[in-house]
């Protein structure tokens, strides 16, 4: 089991979301987050004031997923995410020991479903 964790920008969301549906990753979880990386945020002026903005908007989606599931739901994001554009995101896989789903009381594999 793994927990895939990916960083993208807002406005690619629906096209990831897509390409995961296409992908058969129907569950997930998205979070509106602010973060930084090489995009290093921008400068503007606010009432005769710079002000430097280097937390930006991302879209962060958390999908738990077994093992054969990893690669295609990798690729949909990539697939989705990729403009050719710095700040298009980053994805981490992290091992998943354990998963219980609460209705039922399964666990591992048969918990993600």
């Amino acid at each position: 089991m793994k927990k895939i964790e990916a960083f993208i920008q807002p406005e690619q969301f629906e096209t990831v979301k897509k390409e995961l549906f296409k992908a058969g990753v129907h569950k997930m979880s998205v979070s509106q987050v602010k973060g930084c990386g090489q995009q290093k945020g921008y400068t503007e002026s606010f009432r005769g004031q710079v002000v430097e903005v280097n937390l930006l908007p991302k879209t962060k989606i958390e999908i738990a997923v077994n093992e054969e599931f990893v690669q295609p739901t990798v690729d949909a994001i990539v697939r989705g995410a990729r403009t050719g554009t710095i700040g298009d995101g980053k994805i981490f896989v992290l091992d998943l020991p354990q998963c219980i789903r609460v209705r039922t009381g399964e666990s591992g594999t048969d918990a993600i479903g």
